[in-house]
């Protein structure tokens, strides 16, 4: 797929992989914490205009609410740097950057996208090849509309069958990771097919192409099917040719049976060090979180729903919640989700990274112990580097957060 997306882009019959080829950028995205040094860098490199600024997408999420009186610096820049190039896409507090470039249409099917943050591989759940890069690179395509790439290989990844109802995404893509090692995909594309696959929701998908880069990877896709097209708001004729061939040529190929699954944990503090959540059942929390780019759409928070719709959260545990955008805030209000977790004791913040980047809305202290649906849990992510953090999906963290310790669903 990501051999088909390339070629086209540049206009090749087509491409192999470790072939260094320049791509046209169809479009970007910055984050607040970035946007001061891709602007600086910009002027240091001597651009004077946008290559096309309806095609750069500024989004303020990482730091909203400011929580420390820098972070005002950030958003001056930022919207000093928007209005002297003229960006209209500037999104303040609308969600997490993730979630707003597919959710806003952004990035599209067939379109190779890079953003200032690692987990810019998330759009490839549309079919986009989508990776992170630093300000630096930043700078030269805002000046330019280029960036040269070495052509990845790829991984192709198979789930077939049915997922036990206790097993989402998150615990398919953990899985992954576990067996794959932190660096088992570096520079590599993951592609993911199989029947399990084709059942999964764009929101599901979501989840496994945020955390592809917690392998290593480049990019993660899925083939675009009628779900990506209606998401996308594209005819699906226009994108079917985003496939792997039958004959394609694979570095390597794992395939899974979606009823062997179970609920896995990512233990602390590495990403790849998994265990099944049975193994760690028992283990006492002081705080529950459910949200972020990884797990904070609206099937996330109805599952959680379902599971505390007339439970409590356990005495002495913080259940904390975040949406991953504004819409999502709104559909979970208009369905009643947010009135059951808020029933059940759960403390509701506003759309943003706040607790998944460590800057705000429950900060952890030494010795304290978190169960979270986001994407990474390194020493001092969520706090303190003496805070343990364990990830799951929303339904182990719904039903861990009822039980004050980790359970499964």
């Amino acid at each position: 797929m990501i051999e088909k997306i390339v070629s086209r882009n540049i206009g090749a019959e087509r491409v192999k992989p470790g072939e260094i080829v320049t791509v046209n950028v169809d479009r970007v995205m910055i984050h607040d914490i970035f946007i001061p040094f891709v602007a600086e860098k910009f002027e240091e490199m001597g651009f004077t205009k946008l290559w096309d600024p309806d095609k750069v997408v500024l989004i303020y999420d990482h730091m909203v609410p400011a929580s420390t009186v820098d972070d005002i610096r950030h958003f001056k820049i930022g919207d000093a740097f928007a209005k002297k190039h003229g960006m209209k896409h500037v999104h303040r507090s609308d969600g997490i950057c993730h979630q707003l470039m597919t959710e806003c249409g952004y990035a599209k099917p067939g379109d190779i996208v890079f953003g200032t943050d690692s987990h810019t591989t998330t759009y490839g759940c549309v079919g986009c090849f989508s990776s992170g890069i630093g300000y630096t690179e930043m700078a030269s395509i805002l000046g330019t509309g280029e960036l040269w790439i070495r052509v990845p290989e790829t991984i192709k990844v198979v789930i077939n069958g049915k997922l036990p109802d206790n097993v989402t995404s998150k615990d398919v893509i953990l899985r992954l990771i576990g067996d794959l090692g932190a660096d088992g995909a570096t520079y590599k594309a993951l592609e993911f097919s199989g029947t399990a696959v084709d059942d999964m929701t764009v929101a599901s998908r979501m989840t496994m192409s945020n955390m592809a880069i917690e392998a290593g990877a480049k990019a993660a896709l899925f083939a675009p099917d009628e779900k990506t097209a209606e998401y996308s708001n594209v005819e699906l004729s226009d994108v079917d040719w985003i496939y792997g061939d039958e004959d394609a040529a694979y570095c390597r190929t794992i395939t899974y049976q979606a009823e062997d699954l179970i609920p896995v944990t990512a233990c602390p503090s590495q990403v790849d060090k998994i265990r099944d959540v049975k193994e760690v059942a028992g283990t006492k929390l002081d705080q529950v979180f459910i949200g972020s780019c990884t797990n904070g759409r609206l099937e996330d928070l109805k599952a959680a729903a379902e599971i505390l719709d007339g439970k409590k959260v356990a005495d002495y545990v913080k259940l904390i919640v975040t949406p991953a955008s504004r819409k999502i805030y709104k559909e979970a209000a208009d369905a009643g989700y947010l009135k059951i977790l808020a029933k059940a004791g759960a403390i509701i913040t506003q759309p943003g990274c706040g607790l998944c980047c460590g800057r705000a809305g429950g900060i952890l202290t030494d010795g304290e112990r978190v169960l979270a649906t986001n994407n990474r849990n390194f020493l001092g992510r969520m706090g303190t580097s003496k805070v343990e953090i364990y990830l799951a999906s929303p339904k182990t963290a719904a039903a861990s957060a009822i039980a004050g310790e980790i359970t499964e669903a």
